[in-house]
């Protein structure tokens, strides 16, 4: 068999040629199936020809190859871009949630509107993916959350490349902190003091005061306000005291109505509530007017908030209304209210009940948190106020403790006096 040489009289190897446009080519076989790499030049050394994009040579990519093929890796899945790779794993997401698939759907095009996306993932170091990130924070204007939610998918899709032997190491496998900034907002819980306040002023006012029993029930119940949405009159057990919270409503951008089971598992639940709570909820079955027709979402009928449609309300009217209530009370009051929004509420509920000293794990079951560090969190909040008032409890109980340490004293004494 005759020895091949290229056009500088190099030999060259097994599964080297060269193409009619003056490539070299490398074939080699996966699994009995021929594959083909190509490039402009057959040595790093060689220069290439003028016109052409820059590309590692012939031989560089059979080491690469050869590396794969050595510790196992898949040198052709490589070849996928990263728009590909998410859409694979994706793939084996099934059964997600409403939220969970817009999110999904978010990601999928931002990549595909950034360059980024059709990089392909053989070529994604671990620089890369935080330039990346960085990127979109700093000149794409992206916020934290947005950034956390995209390395979200990128970093288990990676993994999932890994995983299947397509490569050798996850190059989202670092830590967000320190390569973004956290520039999010946290939605803080107003003081009891000012939610007081709030409440008189919806009750007082002549326009709000309709709605005084949602945000009453908002603030003591701590519900997301997806699962206040979604209840139904069968869902309030007056009688016990207790509401049923099993599913949550949610409608989309292009008027969809979605009821799906609570954002987790622990998010179903049998709220215990109190008999202001009960009352509250009273006066809102006997001010519902019965419809015409009652709106059956998923078996589920008999809403309790329903629009001029008759459709059942969501999140978005009572985010609005709790807008325009903070805006009017802060067009009356020179001392401002800040935002309230009903998630607001909800960690208003869980921060005066932290500090009632409920047990975390009762608090845990009545918010419906999957995991006991988001409840444990909430103490995370107090400040100095907080510790001080805590600081003066501890001395009131020890004060107790003496006095009746004092009180035992005495009659053990002339007890121990008769004795003598």
């Amino acid at each position: 068999m005759a020895t091949r040489r290229d056009s500088k009289h190099r030999v060259l190897r097994r599964g080297e040629s060269i193409r009619q446009d003056g490539r070299y080519q490398f074939k080699y076989h996966v699994n009995g199936k021929a594959h083909f790499v190509y490039s402009w030049r057959l040595e790093p050394t060689d220069k290439l020809p003028v016109g052409r994009k820059p590309c590692l040579s012939l031989r560089e990519l059979e080491k690469q190859i050869g590396y794969d093929l050595d510790n196992r890796l898949d040198p052709v899945g490589k070849n996928i871009t990263v728009n590909e790779l998410v859409d694979r794993y994706l793939a084996t997401k099934t059964g997600v949630k409403y939220n969970t698939q817009m999110n999904y759907n978010f990601v999928k095009n931002i990549l595909k509107a950034h360059p980024f996306g059709d990089t392909k993932i053989s070529r994604v170091k671990t620089s890369d993916a935080k330039l990346f990130l960085i990127k979109l924070q700093q000149e794409d204007g992206r916020g934290y959350s947005s950034v956390k939610t995209i390395r979200g998918v990128l970093r288990p899709a990676f993994q999932m490349a890994v995983d299947d032997g397509v490569l050798n190491k996850n190059p989202f496998g670092f830590q967000l902190a320190g390569v973004v900034v956290n520039d999010s907002v946290t939605r803080e819980a107003i003081t009891k003091e000012q939610m007081n306040k709030f409440l008189k002023f919806v009750h007082d006012d002549n326009v709000y005061c309709k709605y005084y029993e949602v945000i009453y029930i908002l603030f003591h119940t701590g519900m997301r306000i997806s699962e206040f949405c979604g209840l139904t009159i069968s869902d309030i057990d007056l009688e016990n005291n207790i509401v049923n919270i099993d599913h949550q409503l949610q409608r989309t951008s292009d008027m969809k109505y979605i009821l799906d089971t609570t954002k987790t598992d622990a998010g179903t639940r049998k709220l215990p509530i109190t008999q202001d709570v009960a009352d509250c909820f009273r006066s809102i079955l006997e001010d519902r007017k019965k419809p015409r027709y009652e709106k059956m979402i998923k078996g589920h009928t008999g809403f309790l908030f329903l629009d001029k449609n008759g459709n059942p309300e969501v999140a978005m009217h009572w985010q609005h209304r709790l807008n325009h209530m903070v805006k009017r009370y802060n067009d009356i009051y020179r001392v401002q209210m800040p935002n309230i929004t009903p998630h607001v509420c909800r960690h208003t509920y869980c921060s005066n009940m932290a500090k009632s000293g409920m047990n975390p794990k009762t608090l845990q079951y009545l918010m419906g948190h999957s995991d006991i560090s988001v409840t444990m969190n909430t103490y995370t909040h107090w400040g100095l106020e907080d510790a001080a008032d805590e600081l003066k409890k501890m001395e009131d109980v020890e004060k107790v403790r003496r006095e009746m340490e004092k009180g035992q004293e005495k009659p053990m004494n002339q007890k121990m006096f008769r004795a003598i």
